[in-house]
């Protein structure tokens, strides 16, 4: 298998990422609610304190307008309450008028001292149904005004959109030069599209090595023609234990209440529950044996109650890693991994998996964070 080109020098690390289960996505049974998991601003940033403690890198801040927490709220109560872990905030493009998106985010990076990412969703609102062609575009231009208002001392932008002229941008320059690391994730020709010519890192759902792989391929030909390479990412669940046996007794315990009506309605209150990479994952499930697993340890079963990822790595610790090392061998750098509970999970993995993992966080390497920190601040006329 041929590996896909990708920007970090350093082939032998990845970006070790956890999940913050915002959008009231945390069970111990799936789809029956318990709470002491509910969403809330205490429970979800003591995973975020957990994954810290545990050594991940980065952690993935989602969004819903239906259920849970407001990711950039949420983010930035986590600024001091952290130190050393990335925020991937989800950030839904057009949400907020891309100025002061731009700015809020600046602001972030700030209060975060450079440890901010950012996951660019270019989902339909609460009461629209707009055409894939638009709503990417309507992110394509999102993205390249962000960049105008972290690069330049003025906007200037005619799309089909947004258009701005000559609009001031002090003081909406970001911590990190250039900008957060944009993430991404999306499997039309569109989607792949601005993915190619923009973002760093391009997310993908669990599926066969050999559709992951067709994907990889697509997408870097794509950045190809801009010139460009990518890091790519894969947003998977995990159960690990220490023998295999144990971990499909967990896996079969945390279904074994499941209704599968409430899990339908748990996938259809997603805004993203008709999209093209959501009917990847319900096709998974489809061609799973009858256990639900669809090749070696990747077991499909999360899927029926859950919107987005449906898929997880289930198995022993050796079996996990190499699992893991597989999917690094064909080029993935960044995991972005989650399980139920969600703290208790995370113990498992930071346990077992990751001492064993040499990992890095992304933004270091593609030269986003300044050496030095604190930053000192702008004297008179200064800019970034």
């Amino acid at each position: 298998m041929t590996v896909v080109p990708i920007t970090s020098p350093d082939l032998d690390a990845a970006e070790v990422s956890w999940f913050a289960a915002l959008c009231s996505d945390d069970y111990e049974y799936l789809g029956v609610p318990e709470g002491r998991l509910r969403s809330s601003f205490a429970h979800c940033s003591s995973i975020v304190q957990e994954a810290e403690a545990q050594g991940f890198r980065n952690i993935l801040c989602p969004s819903s307008y239906q259920v849970g927490q407001d990711t950039l709220s949420f983010v930035a109560g986590c600024a001091p309450i952290t130190e050393k872990i990335n925020m991937l905030a989800a950030v839904r493009c057009g949400e907020m008028q891309p100025i002061m998106l731009a700015r809020t985010i600046a602001t972030l990076d700030h209060m975060l001292e450079g440890r901010l990412t950012v996951n660019i969703i270019s989902s339909d609102f609460p009461g629209e149904k707009a055409d894939s062609a638009f709503r990417y575009q309507r992110s394509r231009e999102v993205v390249e005004i962000l960049k105008q208002a972290w690069t330049r001392d003025e906007i200037t932008y005619k799309g089909e959109v947004y258009d701005f002229e000559g609009l001031t941008t002090d003081p909406a320059k970001p911590y990190q030069t250039g900008g957060p690391l944009l993430y991404f994730g999306g499997y039309s020709p569109d989607a792949l599209e601005l993915c190619g010519q923009h973002c760093d890192v391009y997310l993908m759902w669990p599926e066969t090595r050999d559709l992951l792989t067709e994907r990889m391929k697509a997408v870097h030909a794509v950045a190809d023609r801009y010139g460009r390479t990518l890091d790519f990412g894969l947003r998977v669940h995990v159960i690990v234990r220490d023998t295999e046996a144990e971990a499909r007794e967990w896996a079969q315990h945390i279904v074994s209440q499941l209704d599968d009506e409430k899990g339908t309605a748990i996938r259809e209150r997603a805004l993203d529950a008709t999209s093209l990479g959501v009917s990847h994952q319900a096709r998974n499930r489809e061609l799973a044996d009858m256990e639900g697993f669809i090749e070696p340890h990747l077991w499909t079963g999360v899927g029926r109650a859950r919107s987005g990822c449906g898929a997880a790595l289930v198995g022993s610790t050796d079996q996990v890693l190499s699992k893991l090392e597989d999917y690094r061998k064909m080029g993935i750098r960044a995991f972005i991994l989650s399980g139920y509970p969600h703290i208790d999970e995370c113990r498992h993995f930071g346990s077992r998996v990751l001492p064993q993992m040499k990992t890095c966080s992304l933004p270091e390497e593609y030269g986003r964070v300044p050496k030095e920190t604190p930053q000192t601040p702008l004297g008179a006329g200064e800019r970034h």
